[in-house]
């Protein structure tokens, strides 16, 4: 994992103002690549021996004060690299450079989620990810942690505490697939890389299990909507009304329900026959 980093001075590129452009040369596997450092100097200015302003250059410590901070990034992201046991191209270095990443923990991106959520006044989805967030502290302990430790080795770990815990399998499927929606918004929003994705590899799709349908017939949805409520039955009659509303608006949920306001309802005074 050799790598140089270096500053060079582009002499056959001269700019119109007779200066010369400084950039930063990154070499791994023999490969190069430039990136400019958005400064220039006279030519009579540098020293190509010592690869850096000369003592009469105008802005010598402004120069050399970006040299040596964009120097420093990049070696601090081949020690990481280097730390972390991965490989890397010279590409992907200065594309890590280029576009750093949010640095948020797993926790936070849910809270920011479940807040997003309960503003845009989905409560039962707002509901789901509290659920998995406390499933996943209980699991581990806490959630301050970052995306790239959710490897598939955890999600494996987890899916057998899971299974411990005797929960079914599409109740196991429902946390990773709402797991794998948190890791897809951090990385939309730049909080993590691409290549921390781990359910490339460990499929979500596994874990389902057909269920028994549980829909009731025609007729009994008519016995419902016709029953005759007798006097003093206040309460099974408003439970008839939510029914029949539910089941006329594609199957709303009653939480949902309790969350209508007027203006949610564009056709009004819809209600069961008597």
């Amino acid at each position: 994992m050799n790598v140089t980093i270096a500053v060079v001075a582009y002499t056959w590129k001269q700019l119109k103002n007779k200066e010369i452009p400084l950039y930063l040369r990154v070499t791994k596997d023999r490969k190069k690549k430039h990136i400019s450092l958005g400064i220039s100097v006279k030519m009579e200015h540098w020293d190509f021996i010592k690869n850096q302003p000369k003592k009469n250059c105008p802005n010598k410590e402004e120069v050399q004060q970006i040299i040596i901070q964009k120097t420093k990034e990049y070696q601090g992201q081949v020690l990481e690299y280097k730390l972390e046991n991965k490989d890397f191209t010279a590409k992907n270095l200065i594309e890590k450079i280029k576009n750093p990443v949010h640095v948020k923990t797993v926790k936070e991106v849910f809270n920011l989620q479940i807040e997003r959520l309960v503003a845009a006044n989905r409560l039962r989805y707002a509901e789901m990810f509290q659920l998995v967030m406390n499933s996943l502290i209980r699991f581990n302990g806490h959630l301050d942690i970052y995306f790239s430790d959710i490897d598939v080795s955890w999600l494996k770990q987890y899916e057998l505490w899971l299974r411990k815990n005797k929960l079914k399998e599409n109740s196991i499927g429902i946390r990773f697939r709402t797991l794998r929606v948190i890791f897809n918004v951090a990385i939309e929003e730049k909080i993590t890389k691409k290549e921390y994705y781990p359910f490339g590899t460990f499929k979500v799709s596994k874990l389902h299990q057909m269920t028994a349908k549980r829909a009731i017939s025609k007729d009994d949805i008519a016995a419902i909507i016709n029953y005759q409520v007798k006097s003093g039955q206040s309460y099974a009659d408003l439970a008839i009304d939510l029914f029949v509303f539910s089941y006329l608006n594609a199957g709303i949920n009653f939480v949902d329900i309790r969350c209508l306001v007027d203006s949610s309802i564009s056709i009004a005074g819809i209600s069961r026959a008597k």
